[in-house]
């Protein structure tokens, strides 16, 4: 059995990537590895702390911003060249200390190698790898070079460290993809071979549900018993489309939608009543440039008349009480959902798609172009969006056509009111998922990469 570290920009947080590494370190530990993680933010968790490994350090965001948007802060290519190599000397010799002090025999960084967002990190665990020989799975969830991110590198140099390190092309590393599209792109662009390995959960634990800890969870957020709760568990970033949430969310509150939900119990035998709403939740946190998009969100939001509720503030990676403060779970948010929204443009894999069907909720969904290659083809039944984004407005949010917001209104209130139906759906996009996309698939694809990098 292996020492192995699991490494990235952060850790311990409700971010799609260090979801992933917990799946990853437990199905590891399962198998009798020990694992230790590593990050610039620990959250919450415990892990070895190398602060320049965060990409939201101050001098790290400078770096990223010369090299991929404006060389403006530096002299000369040559002198951003030096500060990458500074901080990635830092880097390194830290890394150095992880390795040593528990003793690793592989190291799995995420995302370090692919997003590009922290340049020196990229480097300095290739010269860790090299000048160590120790072994890595580079596990790439997501490419500097995807639409949705848009960055070009300012200058040469800049250039072909992106070719060189971005990812490296190196027999001591093993790579591991989340989805088809870019396994293609990336051997066409690099020549790079890689395995994918999708998001996974663990649809064996113990079903999400009400208890004595989270029973004030609807009270805490403002949302009333009789409210219908639609949650959108995604951070808050341009790329996940939440502005279509809202259009669903403002779409089902029509006088003539009410009245189709008032005139039959709820699902679950609750009544939607005159003083009943229609409630967005945002359970995930800011993570756009100067806060623009939470800012036109919540505009949007004010001009259509919608109901939601901002809650990043109560919600974390695990449930605690700090400081007399009660900070709820992501789990928590799904047990008390009616509907979960993923309208996501963009997404390398999605693991908010996997958490809906984990809770056995209705999804609505963008059909992004990953789930049109890699997963539609499973067969899971879901209230679409469509594929197209119809138009963009004067403050840079998407919208799909009128009559796609329409069916999917009434394919949300048929499910909202229709039990039969909606216990048919859940449960088969359940069975679907444990098939396909179960911590036991994730075990049996973890032993042979396991197996295959450390005989590299």
């Amino acid at each position: 059995m292996s020492n192995i570290g699991i490494c990235h920009y952060k850790v311990g947080d409700t971010d799609g990537v260090s979801l992933e590494m917990d799946k990853w370190k437990v199905v590891l530990e399962k198998q009798g590895h020990t694992v230790h993680l590593c990050g610039g933010d620990l959250g919450k968790a415990e892990g070895f702390l190398i602060e320049e490994l965060y990409h939201h350090r101050e001098d790290i965001e400078k770096i990223h911003r010369n090299a991929f948007d404006r060389l403006t802060d530096y002299e000369s290519e040559s002198a951003l060249e030096a500060e990458i190599l500074e901080v990635a000397c830092r880097i390194e010799q830290a890394l150095c200390s992880f390795i040593d002090k528990f003793a690793l025999d592989l190291l799995i960084p995420n995302n370090i190698w692919s997003i590009g967002v922290n340049l020196p990190a990229a480097i300095a665990f290739a010269n860790v790898v090299r000048k160590r020989r120790i072994p890595a799975i580079a596990h790439h969830h997501d490419f500097h070079w995807e639409t949705f991110r848009g960055m070009t590198p300012t200058c040469a140099t800049v250039s072909r460290m992106a070719q060189e390190y971005l990812p490296p092309n190196d027999p001591l590393i093993t790579h591991v993809v989340i989805n088809s599209l870019v396994r293609a792109e990336l051997r066409q662009r690099s020549g790079v071979e890689s395995t994918i390995v999708p998001n996974v959960f663990d649809f064996a634990g113990t079903p999400w549900c009400i208890d004595e800890y989270n029973h004030d969870f609807r009270k805490a957020i403002g949302v009333n018993e009789n409210d219908i709760l639609v949650l959108q568990a995604t951070r808050i970033v341009e790329r996940k489309g939440i502005e279509l949430a809202i259009d669903l969310v403002k779409e089902l509150g029509k006088p003539s939608n009410i009245a189709k939900l008032q005139q039959d119990e709820l699902y679950n035998g609750r009544p939607f009543t005159e003083d009943s709403r229609i409630v967005l939740v945002l359970a995930g946190y800011a993570e756009d440039k100067n806060g623009l998009y939470l800012a036109r969100l919540k505009q949007k939001i004010d001009d259509e008349g919608i109901e939601a509720r901002f809650i990043t503030g109560k919600v974390a990676s695990r449930r605690s009480e700090i400081d007399g403060q009660r900070f709820y779970s992501l789990w928590d948010c799904y047990a008390f959902a009616d509907l979960v929204t993923y309208p996501s443009l963009f997404e390398g894999w999605g693991n908010q798609f996997l958490e809906a069907i984990r809770a056995k909720l209705p999804i609505a969904i963008f059909e992004y172009p990953v789930y049109q290659a890699d997963i539609r083809e499973k067969g899971f039944g879901v209230i679409s969006l469509g594929s197209a984004v119809e138009g963009t407005d004067t403050s840079g949010l998407v919208s799909v056509s009128e009559a796609m917001v329409r069916r999917a209104a009434e394919q949300t209130i048929e499910i909202l009111t229709n039990s039969s139906a909606r216990q048919a759906m859940t449960k088969r996009n359940f069975d679907l998922g444990k098939r396909y996309y179960s911590l036991e698939s994730l075990e049996e694809r973890l032993a042979v990469l396991i197996g295959r990098a450390q005989s590299s």
